[in-house]
């Protein structure tokens, strides 16, 4: 058994800023679980693209990366960023990139955002996420003492064979950190998280972002904790705050035991 949380809360334009509110609901987390997980867009989100590219922090030398690096190490603890928005120095591009920090503070996976968020929902709200953000190449599964965890970012969640890849290399715990927007959320946000956890016999962790952002968009909540047979195990609806679940990591593989889904594409 181990013990997960979840932390939800509304990142401001301002790393610092976003850095210092979360530190407390960190060492919350921290008292009782081994992996504390951060929603999408972790430590900021900016007004505006153009804002966007003059804040964007460089990937090798992020402020956000060594401040959470730092919590990991003083909380003991693996830490998920969900994602940070970085500036790779090889093409000066921006990724949307979750990092997995291991307790001694060291990047022990990296995951870059394949499914860009390109959509057209009415005549007001079209986002292009694809005109910002370079889109990640590679599923990314990583390794911690007590199973695998498969990475993902918030859109890739509609995109279920991400999911059953990442389960068919041994992955027991999926991470959905997410800035899920409210009204899609309404519709779709917990029926996916289920299925993704059904298809798959895994534990979902999906920290989510709630509130209106600095651009006025607003963001469903709802982060969860959600097990291998599609269970909620707990939820946030509203606000800022964590939740806290202590796992069998055996049960993703006794479920999948007697249900063999997964051998067959």
């Amino acid at each position: 058994m181990i013990t997960v949380a979840a932390v939800q809360y509304c990142a401001s334009d301002d790393a610092a800023v976003t850095l210092d509110r979360i530190y407390p609901l960190i060492a919350d987390a921290a008292s009782t679980a081994r992996l504390v997980a951060l929603p999408e867009a972790a430590t900021y989100l900016a007004a505006s693209r153009t804002h966007l590219q003059e804040i964007a922090e460089p990937a090798d030398n992020s402020f956000s990366q060594n401040r959470l690096a730092a919590m990991a190490r003083e909380f003991d603890i693996w830490l998920l960023a969900g994602s940070l928005l970085l500036r790779c120095p090889r093409h000066g591009q921006l990724v949307n990139r979750s990092l997995l920090i291991a307790p001694d503070g060291s990047v022990a996976a990296q995951y870059d955002k394949i499914h860009m968020f390109d959509v057209k929902l009415n005549k007001k709200e079209t986002y292009a996420e694809s005109k910002t953000f370079t889109a990640g190449k590679k599923i990314k599964v990583a390794n911690l003492p007590w199973g695998k965890l498969g990475l993902s970012i918030c859109y890739d969640l509609r995109f279920p064979n991400h999911y059953r890849t990442m389960a068919k290399r041994g992955a027991r715990f999926l991470a959905v950190p997410s800035n899920f927007l409210l009204n899609t959320g309404k519709r779709h946000w917990h029926s996916l998280l289920r299925a993704r956890a059904i298809e798959n016999f895994c534990y979902v962790f999906a920290p989510a972002q709630y509130g209106t952002h600095d651009n006025g968009i607003k963001v469903f909540g709802h982060s969860l904790i959600i097990s291998p047979d599609g269970k909620i195990l707990k939820e946030l609806k509203k606000g800022e705050g964590v939740i806290v679940q202590k796992i069998d990591v055996k049960l993703p593989q006794l479920l999948r035991n007697k249900i063999p889904s997964l051998n067959k594409n």
